[in-house]
Protein backbone atom coordinates (compact mmCIF):
# COMPACT_ATOMS: atom_id res chain seq x y z
CA UNK A 1 0.00 0.00 0.00
CA UNK A 2 1.66 3.49 -0.99
CA UNK A 3 2.60 5.78 1.49
CA UNK A 4 -0.26 8.97 2.14
CA UNK A 5 0.03 11.94 4.48
CA UNK A 6 -2.24 10.61 7.45
CA UNK A 7 -4.68 13.65 6.40
CA UNK A 8 -5.51 14.74 2.69
CA UNK A 9 -4.69 18.70 2.94
CA UNK A 10 -2.94 19.16 5.74
CA UNK A 11 -2.04 22.37 6.58
CA UNK A 12 1.40 24.04 7.76
CA UNK A 13 1.72 27.99 7.73
CA UNK A 14 5.12 29.62 8.19
CA UNK A 15 6.60 33.24 7.74
CA UNK A 16 5.52 34.56 4.25
CA UNK A 17 4.08 31.13 3.13
CA UNK A 18 1.75 27.91 3.67
CA UNK A 19 1.69 24.76 2.50
CA UNK A 20 -0.98 22.25 1.81
CA UNK A 21 -0.40 18.97 1.22
CA UNK A 22 -1.88 16.20 -0.93
CA UNK A 23 -0.89 12.91 -1.90
CA UNK A 24 0.72 13.42 -4.55
CA UNK A 25 1.84 17.63 -4.51
CA UNK A 26 2.33 20.28 -2.70
CA UNK A 27 -0.13 23.71 -2.93
CA UNK A 28 2.38 26.86 -1.91
CA UNK A 29 0.03 29.80 -1.30
CA UNK A 30 2.30 32.48 -0.49
CA UNK A 31 1.15 35.54 1.42
CA UNK A 32 0.47 39.40 0.52
CA UNK A 33 2.10 41.49 3.42
CA UNK A 34 4.72 44.50 3.18
CA UNK A 35 7.41 42.04 5.13
CA UNK A 36 6.62 38.99 2.55
CA UNK A 37 9.49 39.27 -0.61
CA UNK A 38 7.63 41.26 -3.75
CA UNK A 39 8.65 37.99 -5.47
CA UNK A 40 6.59 35.39 -3.17
CA UNK A 41 3.51 37.70 -3.60
CA UNK A 42 3.89 38.05 -7.49
CA UNK A 43 3.69 34.15 -7.38
CA UNK A 44 0.75 33.99 -5.61
CA UNK A 45 -0.28 30.15 -5.35
CA UNK A 46 1.76 27.22 -7.00
CA UNK A 47 1.25 23.84 -6.72
CA UNK A 48 4.51 21.83 -6.92
CA UNK A 49 3.76 18.25 -8.07
CA UNK A 50 5.95 15.81 -5.79
CA UNK A 51 7.28 14.38 -9.20
CA UNK A 52 8.74 17.78 -9.40
CA UNK A 53 11.08 17.49 -5.94
CA UNK A 54 13.94 15.13 -5.40
CA UNK A 55 14.63 15.90 -1.59
CA UNK A 56 13.53 17.30 1.59
CA UNK A 57 16.07 19.05 3.89
CA UNK A 58 15.12 20.68 7.28
CA UNK A 59 18.18 22.96 8.47
CA UNK A 60 17.99 25.49 11.44
CA UNK A 61 17.24 29.17 10.15
CA UNK A 62 17.54 32.30 11.61
CA UNK A 63 16.84 34.34 14.73
CA UNK A 64 14.72 31.22 16.37
CA UNK A 65 13.64 29.16 13.40
CA UNK A 66 13.95 26.37 11.36
CA UNK A 67 13.51 26.00 7.38
CA UNK A 68 11.82 23.48 5.60
CA UNK A 69 12.63 23.27 2.11
CA UNK A 70 11.67 21.17 -0.94
CA UNK A 71 14.70 20.44 -3.27
CA UNK A 72 13.28 21.11 -7.05
CA UNK A 73 14.33 18.61 -9.83
CA UNK A 74 16.42 19.89 -12.00
CA UNK A 75 14.73 21.19 -15.36
CA UNK A 76 11.45 20.32 -13.02
CA UNK A 77 10.96 24.20 -12.59
CA UNK A 78 10.73 26.87 -15.53
CA UNK A 79 11.37 30.01 -12.50
CA UNK A 80 14.41 28.04 -11.01
CA UNK A 81 15.69 27.54 -14.18
CA UNK A 82 15.33 30.86 -15.52
CA UNK A 83 17.01 31.79 -12.33
CA UNK A 84 19.96 29.74 -12.50
CA UNK A 85 21.39 29.63 -8.78
CA UNK A 86 21.23 34.30 -9.20
CA UNK A 87 17.82 34.06 -5.75
CA UNK A 88 18.94 35.07 -2.63
CA UNK A 89 17.80 33.15 0.17
CA UNK A 90 15.33 35.35 1.31
CA UNK A 91 13.48 34.42 -2.16
CA UNK A 92 13.44 30.90 -2.55
CA UNK A 93 9.86 29.49 -2.87
CA UNK A 94 10.66 26.31 -1.95
CA UNK A 95 11.80 27.27 1.60
CA UNK A 96 9.12 27.64 4.43
CA UNK A 97 10.80 29.40 7.69
CA UNK A 98 8.78 28.31 10.77
CA UNK A 99 9.74 28.87 14.69
CA UNK A 100 12.18 27.04 16.04
CA UNK A 101 9.38 25.41 18.52
CA UNK A 102 7.67 23.89 15.40
CA UNK A 103 10.59 22.08 14.60
CA UNK A 104 9.18 18.43 15.59
CA UNK A 105 6.01 18.86 13.16
CA UNK A 106 8.23 19.95 10.83
CA UNK A 107 9.87 17.15 10.51
CA UNK A 108 7.25 14.95 10.71
CA UNK A 109 6.34 16.70 7.34
CA UNK A 110 9.68 16.30 6.14
CA UNK A 111 9.74 12.09 6.82
CA UNK A 112 6.11 11.99 5.60
CA UNK A 113 7.49 13.63 1.76
CA UNK A 114 10.21 11.66 1.70
CA UNK A 115 8.17 8.68 1.83
CA UNK A 116 6.13 9.67 -1.18
CA UNK A 117 9.69 11.51 -3.50
CA UNK A 118 10.57 8.72 -6.00
CA UNK A 119 11.89 10.77 -9.18
CA UNK A 120 15.39 12.33 -9.27
CA UNK A 121 17.47 13.29 -11.90
CA UNK A 122 16.97 15.83 -14.48
CA UNK A 123 13.34 16.37 -16.69
CA UNK A 124 12.99 16.82 -20.09
CA UNK A 125 9.91 18.66 -19.56
CA UNK A 126 8.99 21.04 -17.33
CA UNK A 127 6.46 19.53 -14.27
CA UNK A 128 6.05 22.99 -12.56
CA UNK A 129 3.18 25.28 -14.17
CA UNK A 130 4.83 28.83 -15.32
CA UNK A 131 3.31 32.38 -14.58
CA UNK A 132 0.49 32.97 -16.84
CA UNK A 133 1.00 35.41 -19.41
CA UNK A 134 0.20 38.22 -20.56
CA UNK A 135 3.29 39.45 -18.74
CA UNK A 136 5.25 42.74 -19.09
CA UNK A 137 7.59 44.55 -16.82
CA UNK A 138 9.73 48.04 -18.20
CA UNK A 139 13.22 47.83 -18.21
CA UNK A 140 15.97 50.83 -18.36
CA UNK A 141 15.95 50.92 -21.99
CA UNK A 142 12.51 49.52 -23.21
CA UNK A 143 9.22 47.79 -22.18
CA UNK A 144 8.98 44.26 -22.60
CA UNK A 145 5.56 42.23 -23.08
CA UNK A 146 4.79 38.74 -23.67
CA UNK A 147 1.12 37.55 -24.89
CA UNK A 148 1.91 34.10 -24.53
CA UNK A 149 2.85 33.56 -28.22
CA UNK A 150 5.00 36.37 -29.16
CA UNK A 151 7.94 38.53 -27.13
CA UNK A 152 7.81 42.18 -28.03
CA UNK A 153 10.37 44.79 -26.98
CA UNK A 154 9.09 48.52 -27.47
CA UNK A 155 12.26 51.21 -26.78
CA UNK A 156 11.93 54.30 -24.77
CA UNK A 157 13.78 57.47 -25.76
CA UNK A 158 15.74 57.87 -22.76
CA UNK A 159 17.62 54.46 -21.99
CA UNK A 160 17.65 52.87 -25.52
CA UNK A 161 20.80 52.62 -27.54
CA UNK A 162 21.23 54.36 -30.73
CA UNK A 163 21.82 50.33 -31.96
CA UNK A 164 18.50 49.68 -30.95
CA UNK A 165 16.77 52.55 -31.93
CA UNK A 166 18.20 51.91 -35.57
CA UNK A 167 16.74 47.97 -35.32
CA UNK A 168 13.75 49.60 -34.13
CA UNK A 169 11.09 47.82 -32.08
CA UNK A 170 11.53 44.10 -32.13
CA UNK A 171 8.43 41.13 -32.09
CA UNK A 172 10.27 37.38 -31.82
CA UNK A 173 7.51 34.92 -32.19
CA UNK A 174 7.63 31.76 -29.49
CA UNK A 175 8.43 29.49 -32.63
CA UNK A 176 11.70 31.59 -33.68
CA UNK A 177 13.17 31.30 -30.20
CA UNK A 178 15.75 28.80 -28.47
CA UNK A 179 15.87 30.04 -24.83
CA UNK A 180 15.72 33.30 -22.67
CA UNK A 181 19.23 34.27 -20.53
CA UNK A 182 18.25 36.30 -17.51
CA UNK A 183 20.63 38.03 -14.96
CA UNK A 184 19.24 39.08 -12.41
CA UNK A 185 18.46 43.20 -11.60
CA UNK A 186 20.10 43.22 -8.36
CA UNK A 187 23.66 42.80 -10.17
CA UNK A 188 25.73 44.99 -12.54
CA UNK A 189 24.72 44.32 -15.90
CA UNK A 190 21.86 42.82 -15.12
CA UNK A 191 19.59 41.90 -18.25
CA UNK A 192 17.02 39.54 -20.25
CA UNK A 193 17.90 38.41 -23.50
CA UNK A 194 16.09 36.00 -26.06
CA UNK A 195 18.15 33.65 -27.72
CA UNK A 196 17.50 32.29 -31.13
CA UNK A 197 16.07 29.20 -32.08
CA UNK A 198 18.65 26.31 -33.33
CA UNK A 199 21.70 28.29 -32.99
CA UNK A 200 25.10 26.72 -33.58
CA UNK A 201 27.25 27.68 -30.81
CA UNK A 202 30.61 26.81 -31.96
CA UNK A 203 29.12 28.98 -35.37
CA UNK A 204 27.76 31.88 -34.52
CA UNK A 205 29.80 35.39 -33.53
CA UNK A 206 29.62 36.28 -29.68
CA UNK A 207 26.46 37.99 -28.82
CA UNK A 208 26.89 41.76 -28.52
CA UNK A 209 26.56 43.54 -25.30
CA UNK A 210 23.11 43.68 -24.06
CA UNK A 211 22.28 47.32 -24.34
CA UNK A 212 23.45 46.73 -28.02
CA UNK A 213 21.49 43.59 -28.77
CA UNK A 214 18.01 44.45 -30.26
CA UNK A 215 17.24 40.68 -28.47
CA UNK A 216 17.83 41.98 -25.09
CA UNK A 217 16.47 44.42 -22.61
CA UNK A 218 18.88 45.69 -20.08
CA UNK A 219 18.04 46.87 -16.23
CA UNK A 220 18.74 49.34 -14.06
CA UNK A 221 18.49 50.57 -10.21
CA UNK A 222 14.19 50.14 -10.62
CA UNK A 223 14.12 48.64 -13.43
CA UNK A 224 13.46 45.30 -14.71
CA UNK A 225 12.81 43.76 -10.82
CA UNK A 226 13.18 40.40 -9.73
CA UNK A 227 9.52 39.96 -8.75
CA UNK A 228 8.53 41.12 -12.39
CA UNK A 229 11.08 40.12 -14.87
CA UNK A 230 12.21 36.85 -13.54
CA UNK A 231 8.35 35.17 -13.84
CA UNK A 232 8.29 36.88 -17.52
CA UNK A 233 11.68 34.96 -18.39
CA UNK A 234 10.07 31.34 -16.72
CA UNK A 235 6.91 32.31 -18.95
CA UNK A 236 8.92 32.39 -22.00
CA UNK A 237 11.02 29.64 -21.68
CA UNK A 238 8.16 27.34 -20.65
CA UNK A 239 6.62 28.59 -23.73
CA UNK A 240 9.35 28.26 -25.86
CA UNK A 241 10.13 24.58 -24.45
CA UNK A 242 6.43 23.55 -25.30
CA UNK A 243 6.34 25.00 -28.72
CA UNK A 244 9.41 22.70 -29.40
CA UNK A 245 8.13 19.90 -28.50
CA UNK A 246 5.25 20.31 -30.39
CA UNK A 247 7.75 21.56 -33.46
CA UNK A 248 5.05 23.93 -34.71
CA UNK A 249 5.53 25.53 -38.19
CA UNK A 250 6.67 29.25 -37.78
CA UNK A 251 3.98 31.88 -39.11
CA UNK A 252 4.75 35.08 -39.61
CA UNK A 253 3.73 37.84 -37.54
CA UNK A 254 2.01 41.01 -38.60
CA UNK A 255 3.64 44.04 -36.93
CA UNK A 256 1.03 46.47 -35.83
CA UNK A 257 -0.08 49.35 -37.11
CA UNK A 258 1.52 52.25 -35.49
CA UNK A 259 0.02 55.60 -33.99
CA UNK A 260 1.11 58.20 -36.58
CA UNK A 261 2.17 60.32 -33.92
CA UNK A 262 3.95 57.96 -32.52
CA UNK A 263 5.90 57.58 -35.51
CA UNK A 264 6.46 61.23 -36.11
CA UNK A 265 7.88 61.13 -32.79
CA UNK A 266 10.13 58.46 -33.66
CA UNK A 267 11.44 60.07 -36.72
CA UNK A 268 12.50 63.09 -34.84
CA UNK A 269 14.28 61.45 -32.24
CA UNK A 270 16.06 59.62 -35.25
CA UNK A 271 16.62 62.79 -36.88
CA UNK A 272 18.57 64.01 -33.84
CA UNK A 273 20.81 60.74 -33.62
CA UNK A 274 21.17 61.86 -37.42
CA UNK A 275 22.31 64.86 -36.64
CA UNK A 276 24.55 64.03 -33.80
CA UNK A 277 26.41 61.96 -36.03
CA UNK A 278 25.25 58.57 -34.66
CA UNK A 279 22.81 57.32 -37.55
CA UNK A 280 24.35 57.80 -41.45
CA UNK A 281 22.71 59.38 -44.03
CA UNK A 282 21.79 55.82 -45.52
CA UNK A 283 20.54 54.65 -42.03
CA UNK A 284 18.29 57.29 -41.63
CA UNK A 285 16.82 57.40 -45.29
CA UNK A 286 16.08 53.52 -44.97
CA UNK A 287 14.74 54.08 -41.24
CA UNK A 288 12.21 56.69 -42.21
CA UNK A 289 11.39 54.97 -44.95
CA UNK A 290 10.48 51.84 -42.49
CA UNK A 291 8.59 53.83 -40.28
CA UNK A 292 6.75 56.11 -42.71
CA UNK A 293 5.98 52.56 -44.16
CA UNK A 294 4.09 51.65 -40.61
CA UNK A 295 1.72 54.47 -41.65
Amino acid sequence: MPHTMSRMGDVLAGFHATWEFESDSVLIRHERGIRTPKLFQALGERRVPLAAVEGVTLTPGRRGSVVLRLEPRAGADPLMEAAAGQLKEGCDPYRLVLPAERETLAEYYADELRALLTESGRTERFLVAPPEAPLHFKAYDGKASFDGEAVSFRWFWTGASSAKWKAGDQRFPVAGLGGVEWRSPEVFDGYLRLLPRDADASAAPAAPQADQDPAAVVFGLGYGPVHESLPFAAAVAAAVRERSAVAPVPVPVPAPRRDPADIAERIRHLGELHQQGLVTDEEFSSKKAELLAEL
